[in-house]
């Protein structure tokens, strides 16, 4: 049968697709058993409930509450380093100068429940009023 198909080619194409067929049957993967096998073994493993599968992962828990200045290093930053969609910059008197105009209680009103496309808190949805405070007393001390 595998005649009768290669019968229809001629000269230099049937020898190609016979050499073609032949390394394709014996082309393996790169490589010696164990190498093939680590490659192709799984990235991870899966620990079950009531396995011991070494150190026990435990949640980052806070000593208290953050700081202005940590609170603005995880939350703050990213809109205040570089004045995203217009907020004030942290060091930059310009910025601040018309915001402080208003008094702090403005300000205050702001962080809390947000402006413009500050949401509320900022980005900090666990933040306590107290974090929320210290954080925007850090920013303001930066111009002060």
């Amino acid at each position: 049968m595998f005649r009768s198909r290669l019968s229809g080619l001629k000269g230099f194409t049937a020898l190609s697709v016979v050499c073609v067929l032949a390394w394709q049957a014996l082309a393996l993967p790169p490589g010696t058993d164990d190498e093939i096998s680590e490659r192709l073994a799984p990235i991870g493993a899966i620990c079950r409930a009531g396995d011991d599968c070494g150190q026990a992962v435990t949640a980052a828990v806070s000593s208290g509450p953050m700081s202005g200045q940590e609170v603005y290093d995880t939350f703050c930053f990213a809109c205040h380093m570089v004045g995203v969609s217009g907020a004030p910059k942290l060091g930059d008197t310009a910025d601040w100068e018309p915001r402080l105009a208003q008094g702090m209680d403005t300000l205050w009103d702001h962080t809390k429940n947000g402006i413009n496309l500050m949401p509320a808190g900022g980005s900090c949805v666990s933040c306590s009023d107290d974090e929320l405070r210290d954080a925007l007393d850090y920013m303001v001390s930066s111009v002060e």
